[in-house]
């Protein structure tokens, strides 16, 4: 039997997002309650909202857009594993794996934010951690907070790092509960033309 577990975020208009960033809203546009013969709604909302992947557009001009990146990068065998630092995901995170074998690594933090709640001294992933992904050949890289960069960080190392590498990047998804070990990935992006980014429903598969 496979259980499903959902590891996105639940979008709504208190969901917490970037400084700056453009928050969700929603506005009816037709409604059952006025007398309608559905309801039809419009969302605004960053392509940053919520669990997401990062384009190589998003911080490289010219680099690829999203709707040319492979959608094999966000499907396939994945491992998650706890970090043991509340600052960055660290060298020593990767102890006693031998990433030749991993295809992509999700890492849970010790102090994810929730779905409403913004930590301007989120984790992130190191430079030395992604420059190790990127030259090792895995597929993509996951963290349960806003972004693989510090906040602060203007020149995002461990975005261009994995980019260097070919190394996908999925952003903000939710691992409370989620245990160490080997599951599959399905985290597929919408496809937009010239996107920079894009929210994803991101599910790990467990066979038990």
């Amino acid at each position: 039997m496979t259980e499903i577990i959902d590891i996105s975020r639940l979008l709504s208009e208190d969901v917490a997002v970037f400084p700056g960033d453009t928050q969700f809203s929603r506005k009816w546009v037709m409604s059952i309650d006025d007398g309608c013969s559905c309801n039809t709604s419009t969302f605004t909302l960053s392509a940053h909202t919520g669990a997401h992947t990062d384009a190589p557009s998003h911080f490289v001009k010219g680099a690829p857009t999203l709707d040319q990146v492979p959608l094999d990068k966000y499907l396939g065998r994945c491992r998650v594993i706890h970090g043991k630092h509340a600052d960055a995901i660290k060298l020593d995170d990767l102890e006693g794996l031998d990433l030749a074998a991993e295809e992509r690594l999700l890492f849970r933090t010790p102090n994810a934010p929730g779905d409403d709640e913004w930590d301007d001294a989120f984790a992130y992933v190191s430079k030395e951690v992604a420059e190790r992904a990127a030259g090792d050949g895995l597929t993509l890289i996951g963290i349960d907070t806003p972004s693989v960069d510090p906040m602060t960080s203007k020149t995002l190392d461990a975005h261009r790092a994995l980019f260097g590498g070919g190394v996908a990047i999925l952003e903000s998804i939710d691992l409370s509960g989620v245990d160490e070990g080997v599951y599959r990935l399905i985290a597929l992006p919408l496809r937009i033309a010239g996107a920079d980014s894009s929210p994803v429903r991101a599910v790990l598969l467990k066979e038990s």
